[in-house]
């Protein structure tokens, strides 16, 4: 999408393009439009505001939006099947689109507002940041300094992408260079063999963003995996969206389930919902600029002030967590202001670790390595209890019978899994001390353990479909039918088709020689029947 804006009536959209890969329900949302006519361009049109003060040159950022709850999805949409083999935190989530923001701002003084501002916007449903910046970074620059065929050009480039298959390595044209590209690394080379290595397709420079607050690093975990309203006022879409995002992935390789908002205008359709005072603020995580927001969102029990994000040379300064009563409109300092108190004691080990990495001049990208590390072990700790104590609910496979249906998890007792912490607590995995049980109650209740425990319930409820199958393959159903009368032959051809129908629809993790046994299974009790029902349930369903 280019974006362009003009004196008299703020930005406009003048072009949309969708690449001819792009599923159907994304082609309709891309049709071209002047700017207000269809949901997503009504978002892109409010969302590149920026403070022209602050953003002169160029600038990227993104930002996050909700799809529109009329549209339709695509059911055959390679992305779908992209998912199934994918983490968590790659996951496209079906209710929302991603847009990926290049701002140019130049000093114009043949233009009436004294400025030349336009923007490039790529829409995806995929959270690939770190790639799509990239993207963003190689075509930007030169389109705008051509024309639109320039932009038709590259989507010619991006027509020939293959899809997206996880593990493998993808070679992506892109205006004269290749970019090779994986989950893991990213890769880019041109005709004259000038390559470098980018280190992901998703990640942000995890350091560099929680550097104003790295003090805090520890509650602030707490605070995004108990799914608290965090509120964080940046100077410009670029910190915002970035910090936002840091925040997000501090608790991987766990999802986090509620809304967040890396980049969140006084346009937005939620605006009013997530600013009322009428009830208590939303499990959300917003990223704002405009000082605006300062008195709107005061009433929120957790914000966090930055200034401008700089590569950090000196020891940043130790800040103490401020009172909320303390956040004034404009001239508050940065900090974190809460009144929350953290259920863990203070890890000092990681902080005197990033300090002396700073003292040291250690590269950036090295601290966001050990930062991204500390959060993980400190997540997996935490989690693992969780998981050990919900593998449990899954019942035995000796109690799965071909001839009943697959049996039911037993029911998550909080009780029952407080009492596994004693001796099969985080205190296995981590040298952490403080109140565990605690943030285990509080988490309980959030939407991170919803969204968590929803996940885990499909996943072990389609093993036992997936065992349930494999039980009914190792059975001798040709003998079976030959002992029942033709009703009960056919009831049960029936119900293995559906099965079958169950597996392919559902994904379940069932080996392809399983259900092309099934299949045989099937095939040879119709078989065994009479004519006239061997040309009906021939007919009827896959086999």
């Amino acid at each position: 999408s280019i974006l362009s804006f003009f004196a008299m009536c703020g930005p406009a959209c003048r072009i949309l393009l969708s690449p001819k890969f792009s599923c159907s329900a994304a082609k309709e949302e891309l049709k071209a439009c002047d700017g207000r006519s269809t949901d997503m361009s009504f978002h892109i049109y409010f969302f590149i505001k920026v403070k022209t003060c602050s953003c002169l040159g160029d600038t990227q950022f993104c930002f996050r939006f909700r799809r529109s709850s009329g549209r339709k999805t695509s059911v055959c949409c390679f992305l779908d099947h992209l998912d199934r083999d994918l983490p968590v935190y790659l996951k496209k989530d079906p209710a929302y689109y991603y847009g990926y923001v290049y701002f140019r701002q130049v000093r114009d003084k043949s233009l009436k507002r004294g400025y030349f501002q336009k923007s490039l916007v790529l829409i995806s449903k995929l959270p690939y940041v770190h790639l799509f910046r990239t993207v963003l970074k190689q075509i930007a620059p030169e389109y705008f300094e051509k024309s639109e065929a320039f932009l038709e050009a590259v989507c010619s480039d991006v027509d020939r992408w293959p899809p997206p298959i996880p593990g493998e390595v993808l070679h992506l044209p892109i205006m004269g260079v290749v970019m090779k590209v994986k989950t893991s690394a990213l890769l880019f080379s041109d005709d004259v063999f000038i390559s470098m290595t980018l280190p992901t397709v998703h990640e942000v420079d995890l350091f560099r963003c929680f550097c104003p607050v790295f003090f805090h690093i520890q509650m602030l975990w707490e605070l995004v995996l108990l799914g608290e309203p965090l509120v964080v006022m940046a100077p410009s879409p670029a910190e915002s969206s970035e910090t936002v995002l840091a925040l997000v992935s501090c608790i991987s390789p766990l999802k986090y389930c509620s809304d967040f908002r890396p980049y969140f205008t006084i346009h937005d359709s939620e605006f009013k919902e997530y600013t009322t005072r009428t009830q208590a603020p939303p499990s959300v995580i917003l990223g704002v600029t405009n000082p605006f927001f300062a008195k709107t969102l005061q009433h929120w029990p957790h914000i966090i002030r930055i200034g401008d994000i700089k590569l950090p040379g000196d020891v940043p300064k130790q800040v103490k967590v401020k009172k909320l009563k303390n956040l004034k409109t404009l001239d508050s300092k940065p900090g974190v202001y809460t009144s929350y108190k953290p259920y863990l004691n203070k890890d000092e080990e990681i902080v005197k670790q990033l300090q002396k990495g700073v003292q040291q001049k250690r590269p950036t990208e090295a601290q966001s390595v050990i930062l991204r590390r500390y959060f993980l072990e400190l997540t997996e700790s935490f989690i693992i209890p969780l998981e050990r104590y919900v593998a449990s609910l899954m019942p035995l496979q000796k109690c799965i019978s071909p001839w009943k249906s697959p049996p039911q998890l037993r029911h998550f007792s909080q009780d029952d899994f407080m009492k596994t912490l004693e001796k099969a607590g985080p205190q296995l995995t981590s040298g952490l001390k403080g109140d565990w049980i605690g943030l285990y109650r509080h988490f309980l209740k959030s939407p991170n353990f919803d969204g968590w425990f929803r996940s885990r319930q499909k996943e072990m409820t389609q093993k036992l479909e997936a065992l349930h199958l494999e039980a009914l393959c190792n059975e001798n159903l040709v003998f079976w039918s030959q002992k029942h009368t033709e009703v009960e032959t056919v009831d049960l051809v029936l119900k293995l088709k559906n099965k079958l129908l169950q597996a392919d629809r559902e994904h379940l993790p069932v080996k392809t020689d399983t259900l092309k046994k099934l299949q045989a299974h099937i095939r040879d009790i119709i078989l065994a029947l009479p004519d006239d029902l061997q040309d009906i349930l021939l007919k009827t369903g896959t086999t």
